[in-house]
């Protein structure tokens, strides 16, 4: 078995070195701060002793994946490696310094794969020799409970490497797509909409926040409210994240970020793990209740679906993926009740392209413009399978 090496140890390094461990590698993890790397370390221990008490693993094989990981300060202990994940902060400048000593560092056969979820693969290949050995792995947190892996070749990336890769990380018993080097690749891409829409509507004074994860959760079916996740997730990190995919794309308005958010993240309000956010995480903070009113519910949701939908269908117009892989990255990677092209020939193709010239009529912004190619399907009468 290849020996894997992961850079970064927090959450995400961390998470995928478990992963490869516990498929059997032997795996290398770099840090340059000793006190995150210790942190790790500790912390993937509890882990493991938590999986032994839920029956998930036994003493042993506990044992013997902790055994499997080597925490290394020095980036020479990458030697030997047959791939190599970097998880590091979303940096271009950082992350190209980084591959480009890689490259003097690993064998001319090892894989090098960048964790980016937002930043351009060519680019930081660009940084390398030898470009087409370089390729986007990306994993979703917590990377050991989540199945989902988007593998996104670069236009460098040789195809033998793309398969190869992809090959690996599905022995790790993951799920993986093939998307397209855009910005947000599928699912940072097509799920901009549930946060977007769902603040544009808090906005509007049309409902609370409480009311948008109701009617999100309860009529929908999604596994948490758009304001709940990005609690989970930290406004810090999807404010950037979309900042990111808005400038990637030319400022084109589908992707304008929210000054809600905007304030939220500068005024330090993460979310959980800040003890504040939309909602208030202190102890003995109050939870807001919700408007349960159905007709409002409807209304909430109609108007999110249809925009994921137009997302995800322009995903698909424009080839970031397959009909199939974007159906699987949204339920695998972000829990979504259905693939939303599936969603979308349920509800019916006319009817979303009604919906959405109703709010590009009412609104006359770009953000409410229809793909062409729900369009066209409507046109022509076609469905999505």
């Amino acid at each position: 078995m290849i020996k894997v090496g992961v850079i970064g140890s927090g959450s995400m390094g961390s998470g995928i070195a478990q992963v490869a461990a516990t498929a059997g590698h032997e795996v290398v993890l770099f840090d340059t701060n000793q006190d995150a790397l210790e942190k790790a370390m500790n912390k993937l221990q509890k882990i493991l002793a938590r999986l032994v008490e839920k029956g998930r693993i036994d003493a042993s094989t506990s044992t013997e994946i902790f055994d499997r990981i080597t925490p290394a300060s020095n980036l020479n202990e990458m030697q030997g490696s047959g791939i190599v994940i970097e998880a590091i902060i979303e940096n271009l400048e950082i992350k190209k310094s980084v591959f480009s000593r890689l490259e003097e560092i690993c064998g001319d056969d090892c894989v090098l794969a960048t964790n980016t979820s937002s930043l351009s693969v060519a680019a930081i290949a660009a940084a390398c020799k030898n470009p087409n050995r370089v390729i986007g792995v990306h994993f979703f947190n917590p990377a050991p409970l989540m199945p989902l892996v988007e593998i996104i070749p670069a236009i460098q990336t040789e195809e033998a490497i793309t398969s190869a890769t992809r090959e690996l990380v599905g022995s790790w018993k993951k799920v993986t797509v093939l998307a397209k080097d855009t910005p947000g690749f599928i699912v940072n891409r097509v799920a901009r909409p549930f946060y977007g829409e769902a603040l544009r509507i808090y906005e509007e004074g049309i409902a609370d926040f409480a009311t948008i994860d109701w009617a999100m959760k309860e009529i929908a079916g999604f596994r948490m409210g758009p304001f709940t996740l990005m609690d989970f997730i930290g406004n810090d990190i999807n404010y950037t994240v979309t900042e990111t995919v808005f400038a990637a794309f030319y400022y084109d308005q589908r992707y304008k970020p929210s000054f809600t958010q905007k304030r939220h993240s500068e005024a330090g309000w993460y979310g959980r793990k800040s003890g504040r956010g939309y909602y208030d995480y202190a102890e003995g903070g109050e939870m807001p209740i919700a408007n349960e009113n159905k007709e409002l519910g409807d209304q909430i949701v109609w108007r999110v679906l249809v925009m994921l939908i137009n997302e995800a269908a322009d995903a698909l117009f424009l080839n970031v993926a397959s009909k199939e892989d974007i159906d699987l990255a949204m339920t695998k990677g972000v829990n979504y009740p259905k693939g939303l092209l599936a969603w979308a020939d349920e509800i019916g193709i006319q009817k979303c392209v009604d919906g959405l010239d109703d709010l590009y009529n009412e609104y006359l912004e770009d953000r409410y413009r229809c793909s062409p190619m729900l369009r066209r399907m409507a046109k022509s009468g076609n469905t999505f399978y």
